[in-house]
């Protein structure tokens, strides 16, 4: 049900970005790999329903979910200001581009560590007529550890930036951005240390990935923040 919403939604969208005056090739080929992500994840879970719940796959899953989240984001962003040949497109700080383009990397980190750690914990999923549920080859305990560390190593970063731009006359569509970020982040680790001490609740664990998503957007967003553009004229700013 929830994939043929999605479908139907992201169908519509890119319905209106083809028929949009001026037409946007960014717009609709952002919203064409939105209904191709789909269609992968609907793939990909037919296998993991087809290897009952195999925890590799059902972490690729995951992973590929995100993503998606990742170009929903860059679309509502792009659909709100104007891109293309000729619009402004002003750099606000060399510098935090590339911090912002760097901070990808232990971000994946930090979600391929979780996914590893999920699928070796106790909510790795089972199936029906299963005796016990399939797990990845690791101990929980090990996969935590590394995960918190990940999940430390990201914070200080956020944290090291979040001072750095107080420091500077930064605009303040960036100091608002990190400070988002941070807030989404140290919540998120509150939120996975509050799981591991109380043995890993089911209604955290949701809680945790609903962090991620929050986590996916906001790393997106202070990139794209990082330069300036002319707004949609018919979008009001918020």
């Amino acid at each position: 049900m929830i994939t043929g919403a999605l479908v139907l939604i992201t169908t519509l969208v890119f319905v209106a970005a083809f028929f949009r005056a001026p037409r946007r090739r960014d717009l609709i080929a952002l919203s064409g790999l939105l209904i191709l992500g789909i269609f992968a994840d609907a793939i990909l879970g037919a296998f993991v329903v087809y290897t009952k719940l195999d925890p590799w796959l059902v972490s690729i899953h995951m992973l590929l979910s995100i993503a998606m989240v990742v170009v929903g984001a860059i679309f509502y962003h792009r659909s709100k200001y104007i891109y293309g040949k000729g619009a402004r497109s002003d750099v606000r700080s060399p510098h935090f581009l590339r911090i912002a383009r760097l901070l990808w990397i232990p971000f994946a980190v930090l979600l391929v560590t979780g996914t590893v750690t999920t699928g070796s914990g106790p909510h790795a999923g089972s199936f029906r007529g299963q005796m016990r549920a399939r797990r990845l080859p690791f101990t929980f305990q090990d996969t935590a550890w590394i995960h918190s560390l990940a999940a430390l190593l990201f914070i200080g970063l956020v944290l090291g930036l979040l001072i750095s731009i107080w420091k500077t006359s930064a605009p303040e569509a960036l100091q608002l951005g990190v400070r988002r970020l941070v807030v989404i982040s140290l919540l998120q680790g509150l939120l996975g240390i509050t799981q591991y001490v109380f043995h890993v609740p089911v209604v955290l664990v949701e809680l945790h990935i609903l962090g991620a998503v929050s986590m996916a957007i906001g790393v997106t967003q202070f990139h794209l923040r990082q330069s300036a553009h002319d707004r949609e004229p018919l979008i009001p700013k918020k």
